[in-house]
Parts: structure tokens; sequence; C-alpha cells
């Protein structure tokens, strides 16, 4: 007798991972056989007759255990044994699930982990690697299929658990020099997020002093929305850096993937200007190399990487997107406007925000310059933030690609890497297909506010030619 098919919400399945709101689009049904699955594809993808084997982790929502149980039995119901990391973040699963960075023993094929990332705190979901790769796109798509046809592979896996914290924690201080950090006075604020027993494990074996924000976790998120890119959820931090006089301020998302940062003079430093710090020391030891940035980040940072003798590449937005990108161009760092940072220099290439935390701390005390002073040295632009508007699905890509060809009939000059990025005098616009919601995304960056306001005309004009009224 055949199996029975399971249908996912479409909704849920992204390009990126599997995510939906609980108990609306995501149910228990839907974690059990996206176990069972992922753990047919580990199988098949693999080969030969076992003992596969996948490592699960989880964050703190109040669903998360819920639907790690029933992954754990999906996976486990097709043969594939499973090691429970437990509650953590993201990025310990990538080192548990990443053969060069695995502590486990014998070594995974595959890693789940059960998260909503930096979404409300009744979303939850799925964020998969296979073979220390990302999991997405056509991966995705596979996995919806087989799960629909009812394709399972069967067998008997078994399970245990492992405590991975120590060995990761250890991992992230070994690129950190015996005194880097030391007269620094560091907030770190981790929204009550997966990421803070780890953060209070770190920062207790480190020199100089830090100051601890939100660190018990908490899946009601109760103090403020676990996403760093969305100023408002700073200030906090902001409030800790100023009230303590202390040199910087460092936040993290709900899954700790995403970093965010608060200098001195109680700045936002945003992910492109980290990437700028970042590289100045990446490419003294990676010369010529590639460094990647998604089509949102800043031009000053392009710019500023081929000034230190690098070669900037221009990405699609996504952390999969990028992680598979680096894996392409042989790239030494990586990142994005959302806070996902990636080291492939001495460390992994998956994005890590506790890591790109250490690293900055190393940067800085090699340097002998303040984050303020660093960030005093960039260009000083005004940019709008992410501006995302709900279209219809069917309109959204079709209404890009009318852009795209309005612009081209015209004689412009324009990225089309993802989307459509516009280059002017006054700066740069951007419009762009969200891979994730029904949405459409603008973003604009220009020299003073009169530029800025030319480039939202001109993008509303383009919208407007398209059918589409941005809504403000």
């Amino acid at each position: 007798m055949p199996a029975t098919g399971h249908v996912f919400d479409p909704s849920i399945l992204r390009e990126y991972d599997i995510r939906g709101v609980v108990g609306r689009t995501l149910h228990e049904a839907d974690a059990r056989a996206v176990g069972r699955a992922f753990g047919t594809i580990v199988r098949r993808r693999t080969g030969g007759t076992g003992p596969w084997r996948v490592s699960v982790g989880r964050d703190g929502r109040l669903s998360s255990p819920m639907l790690e149980q029933a992954l754990v039995e999906g996976l486990v119901q097709c043969g594939v044994d499973v090691v429970r990391i437990g509650l953590g973040p993201s990025p310990m699963l990538y080192f548990a699930a990443t053969p060069a960075a695995s502590a486990l023993s014998p070594e995974v094929q595959g890693g789940v982990h059960v998260t909503g990332s930096h979404n409300p705190a009744d979303h939850n979901g799925f964020k998969m690697v296979l073979g220390g790769a990302p999991f997405f796109g056509t991966d995705i798509v596979d996995l919806g299929r087989i799960a629909a046809e009812g394709a399972f592979d069967s067998g008997a896996g078994g399970i245990d658990d492992a405590d991975i914290c120590a060995v990761y924690v250890e991992r992230l201080l070994q690129d950190l020099g015996a005194f880097d950090g030391a007269g620094l006075s560091i907030a770190w604020d981790a929204g009550n997020g997966a990421a803070g027993p780890v953060i209070e494990a770190l920062t207790a074996r480190m020199p100089g002093n830090h100051v601890l924000l939100h660190t018990s976790v908490d899946g009601h998120f109760p103090n403020h929305h676990p996403d760093p890119t969305v100023e408002s959820n700073l200030s906090d931090l902001r409030t800790a850096v100023a009230s303590g006089s202390l040199d910087f301020g460092l936040a993290f998302d709900g899954d700790g993937d995403r970093i965010g940062a608060i200098d001195g003079k109680g700045r936002v430093v945003w992910a492109d200007q980290l990437l700028a710090i970042y590289a100045e020391e990446v490419l003294r030891e990676w010369p010529k190399s590639t460094i990647i940035a998604d089509v949102k980040a800043g031009s000053y940072l392009f710019a500023r990487i081929a000034e230190l003798g690098g070669v900037p590449l221009m990405w699609k937005t996504g952390h999969s997107p990028i992680k598979s990108k680096m894996k392409e161009t042989s790239a030494p760092l990586a990142g994005e406007m959302s806070g996902h940072i990636f080291f492939a220099d001495k460390y992994f290439g998956f994005d890590d925000a506790l890591y790109a935390a250490v690293r900055l701390i190393g940067v800085l005390a090699r340097l002998r310059r303040s984050l303020s002073e660093l960030r005093d040295a960039m260009p000083q632009t005004v940019a709008t933030p992410e501006l995302r508007f709900a279209v219809d699905r069917q309109r959204k890509a079709a209404a890009v690609c009318e852009v795209q060809e309005m612009l081209a009939a015209d004689g412009c000059c324009f990225s089309d890497v993802d989307g459509v990025r516009v280059d002017t005098t006054d700066g740069w616009w951007l419009l762009r297909a969200s891979n994730t919601e029904d949405m459409l995304v603008v973003r604009a960056e220009a020299k003073d506010e009169g530029g800025l306001a030319r480039l939202m005309a001109e993008v509303d004009a383009r919208l407007a030619a398209v059918g589409i009224v941005r809504e403000n």
C-alpha cells in the first residue's frame, strides 16, 4: 500500500527555508513530514546503505519543542539516526552539521534547525543544511514534491543527545588573540533569543567588561522584537552603551545568525559598514580576493573593497545564495544588509553572528581604533530603510521585469543580478521581489535628503508606469 502524501500550505515553502505561522499555516504534521522528506533526501543523495545521521537543534520559541519532536519522529521513521543538540543558535547547528567543523563523531550528513529566526513569536520553521552546503531553492521544491507524493523511505532510526555548546564556544574563541578585547567595555543584547546562553558562556571567557542584556531565553520576547536590523529594536542597547559609557554594543536576532551594532556615540553601524571594517583586515591577509555583498548594500562598501585591492561582487539577497556564491568564487568574506556575515578565511563560510562579534572585537584591537573612529571615517549618506509593500503573488516578479524592460528601452544602466538596481548622479535605488513574501522591496541611498527625494520620486514614477502604487 503506497504511503499517504502530505501537502504543505504553499506559503511555507520559501526560497531559503520553510517558515509559517504556527497553528495557521504550520502544524505538527508539517514538521513530521519535513523530517520524513528531508531524511529521504539525505538517504538518496548520500547513497550507500547507511548509517545516515542528521543533527537537529531548536531555538527558544514556545512552539519549537513540539515541532522538534515531530521533526525527529519523521527522520527516525525513514531510517535516519538523529543527534539532538538541543536549544541553541542556528550557527551552532551549522557548526554541528559542517563536516570540517563538526565535533560530532561519527559525522552527520545533514542538519535541521527548528527556528522562526527574526520573525514574530507565533512564527516558526526549519533551516536545513546537507553535506555542509545550504539546502534551498530547488531542494525545498524537491522536499515538497516527495511529501506530496508520499514517496518516503522507511526504516528505524535511533536518537542520541549531544551537548556541543562548550566545543562551539571554544571554536568561537580560537581566532581571538589573548589580549583582544582587553580594556574594552561592550554591551551584548541577545533579545531573549536562543543565543543568550552561548553569549553568557562566551563572554565569561573573554577579556574586557561585558554588559549582558536579555540573555534569558523567552519565546514571548518580552523586551523587544529579536531583529537587530530594525533600529527601534536597538533602543535598550543604545541606552546601555550611553549610560555605561561603553565602547560599543552588539545585538543578535532570535536564532543568532544576524548581528547588529551600536558605536560609542549611539549610532547604528549597519552590516555593510561592518563589512567594510572586516574587509580591511581580510584583504590584508587575502589580497586581491573576492568579497561579496548583496544588492541592498551601500555603494561605499563596494568602492572600499576595490580601494583595498579586493574584487567587489554584488550578489543576490539571501543567506543561501550568498553562501553558494562564496564557494563558487572562493570568497573569504561576504555579507548582506540583513546582518548575515560569512567568514571563510579562518572559519567555515556559514553565517554566524557570534563569530562575527568575536572577529569585530579582534579587528578593533589589531587596528587600534575604536568603532566610533572607523564609523567617523566613512562617508555620510542618507538612505531609506528596507521599504516593503504587498503586491499580488502573480504580479511581484512581473512588475520588476516590466520596470527592467522600461529602463532598458530608455537606455538606462542598471544591474539585474537581483531585481533592478539603478545608479544615478544622486545615488542609487533598488527594486526587487521578495523571495519569502508577496512583497516588493525598495531601498535607496543618496548623498543628501534632496537626492534621496529625487530617487524615491523616480522609483514611484517607474512603479506607477507599470500600474503599481507604493504604500507610503
